[in-house]
C-alpha cells in the first residue's frame, strides 16, 4: 500500500497546505475529507506516515493514536499525525508556527504581559508558545466562557498597560475587512502586536499598529512555518527557516494587489493590460466597475449626478477590489482625493503611482481635467495626496513597458 500523507478533514474548501507540502517535496501530500464515522478507520492504518489535521478533528482524533506530544497533553487537540518507530504520535506544530511568527518578527514576549483575544483552540496554541518562552502575566480576552481563566472586554482599562496583543479570534478575517477587535489607542506601551488572521494581509488591527508605528505581524507566517514543521515530523528531517522565509515571501506576493494610481491619461489601463499579460493576473479597472454599477457612463454620472455621488460609488467600489487578493487595481486620478480609500487599497496592496509629464496627458472626454492649466492646478492639489497613497512612485515618461518593468522588479517577479 501507498504511504498516506495529506491534510485531514469533513469539508475542507480551499487550503494552503497542499502548495506548502508539494512545495516541500511531498508530493503525495493529498486532501482527505472523511465523514465522522469514517475517521477511526482511516487514521488506524498502518501506511498513514504523515497527516495535518483540522476542524472538527483536531481533539477527535486523539484517542485513535499512540502516543500525545507534551504540547498536545497541554492543550488536548493535535493539527499533526506522524509515525516514528510504528507509533502513530500527535503533535501541535500550531505551537511551533507561532514560536517561529514571533521570533521572526522580533517580537519579544518574555516577562512581558500579553493580552490574547478569544479562547479557542488557535488560542491554546498560543498560550502554550507564551509559555515556552516564559511570557510575564498572559490574560485570555472573550466574549464568552470557556475553561480559561478569562477577563471580559470591561475589564480591559485595568490592563491598557499590557506590552503585547495577539488576536485569535476571526474578527477583521475576510469579508469582515478592516475591523478589529480593540482599539490599540489606549494601549501606551505596545512593543507588538499580532493578528494570526492573515486575510486580508493587514487587518484593521494591524493597520491601526501599522499607523501607530508598533511592530506586528499577521499570521501567514505561522501558517507556513506550522506547515515546514509538520513536514519535518513527516520526514524525520530538518528544513532551514529560510526555506520558511522564502514560502512566505511568495505567499504574501501571491495575495498583494498590485494598485497603480495617478493623474487622469497618466497610463494607468495600459501598464495594467502589460502587468496581467506578463504575470496572468486578473485587472480590475475601477471605472468600469464604477460604470456598471452605476448604470451609466462616469461623465454621465458627472453630468446628472455630481461628483459627490461619483466619489461614494468609486469608494464603494474600492472597499469590494481592495479586499480581493493577487489582482492588478488600476484606479481613476481622483480615488486619492478622498482618504477613506487608503486602507481598503493598503490592506491587501502595493500602491504605484505613475507619474507622467503633463504635456503627454490626454484630455479628451475627461470631465475634471480638460485642459492643460486644469492639469496643472490638479497636480498641483493631488501631488501630496499620491504622495500620501503610494508605496512606490513609477516615472512613466518612456514606453508602457518600461514602467510594467519598474513595477515587476520592485515586486519581485
Amino acid at each position: 500500500m501507498s504511504d498516506i500523507y495529506g491534510l485531514l478533514g469533513e469539508h475542507l474548501g480551499h487550503s494552503f497546505s497542499p502548495f506548502l507540502h508539494h512545495a516541500l517535496g511531498d508530493e503525495a501530500y493529498a486532501l482527505y475529507e472523511l465523514a465522522p464515522q469514517e475517521l477511526e478507520a482511516f487514521v488506524r492504518q498502518e501506511n498513514v506516515r504523515g497527516l495535518n489535521v483540522t476542524i472538527p478533528y483536531k481533539q477527535t482524533v486523539l484517542p485513535f493514536v499512540d502516543e500525545l506530544s507534551p504540547a498536545v497533553e497541554a492543550i488536548g487537540a493535535a493539527n499533526t499525525l506522524y509515525r516514528r518507530d510504528g507509533k502513530l504520535i500527535a503533535e501541535n506544530t500550531d505551537v511551533l508556527g507561532f514560536l517561529y511568527l514571533l521570533e521572526s518578527n522580533g517580537i519579544d514576549v518574555t516577562g512581558k504581559k500579553v493580552l490574547v483575544f478569544g479562547n479557542g483552540g488557535a488560542c491554546k496554541a498560543v498560550l502554550e508558545a507564551l509559555r515556552r518562552k516564559e511570557a510575564g502575566e498572559v490574560l485570555v480576552v472573550s466574549r464568552r466562557g470557556g475553561d480559561l481563566p478569562l477577563i471580559s472586554y470591561d475589564d480591559l482599562p485595568r490592563h491598557y498597560d499590557a506590552d503585547v496583543i495577539v488576536n485569535t479570534t476571526p474578527v477583521g478575517m475576510y469579508p469582515d475587512n478592516l475591523s478589529s477587535i480593540t482599539d490599540l489607542t489606549p494601549f501606551e506601551g505596545l512593543s507588538g502586536v499580532v493578528d494570526i488572521v492573515y486575510n486580508p494581509l493587514r487587518t484593521g488591527l494591524l493597520l491601526q499598529a501599522e499607523a501607530l508605528g508598533i511592530p506586528h505581524a499577521n499570521g501567514l507566517g505561522m501558517l507556513v512555518a506550522q506547515a515546514v514543521r509538520a513536514h519535518e515530523f513527516f520526514f524525520d528531517t530538518k528544513v532551514d527557516d529560510k526555506v520558511i522565509e522564502d514560502l512566505t515571501a511568495e505567499l504574501t506576493r501571491n495575495a498583494t494587489n498590485l494598485v497603480l494610481i495617478g493623474m487622469p491619461g497618466s497610463g494607468k489601463s495600459s501598464v495594467a493590460k502589460l502587468l496581467a499579460e506578463q504575470t496572468g493576473r486578473d485587472v480590475v479597472e475601477l471605472d468600469g466597475a464604477i460604470a456598471e454599477a452605476a448604470g451609466k457612463s462616469i461623465p454621465e454620472i458627472f453630468a446628472e449626478d455630481g461628483e459627490d455621488v461619483f466619489r461614494d460609488i468609486e469608494s464603494s467600489c474600492i472597499a469590494k477590489a481592495g479586499a480581493q487578493n493577487g489582482v492588478i487595481l488600476s484606479l481613476g486620478g481622483g480615488a486619492v482625493t478622498k482618504e477613506r480609500n487608503y486602507l481598503p487599497l493598503h490592506q491587501n496592496g502595493r500602491i504605484y503611482c505613475l507619474k507622467r509629464d503633463l504635456s503627454l496627458l490626454p484630455m479628451d472626454g475627461r470631465p475634471l481635467s480638460k485642459d492643460l492649466d486644469t492639469l496643472k492646478a490638479m497636480e498641483q492639489t493631488r501631488d501630496p495626496m499620491y504622495a500620501r497613497f503610494a508605496d512606490v512612485t513609477i516615472e512613466n515618461d518612456g514606453t508602457l513597458e518600461e514602467a510594467a518593468g519598474k513595477i515587476l522588479r520592485d515586486f519581485g517577479l
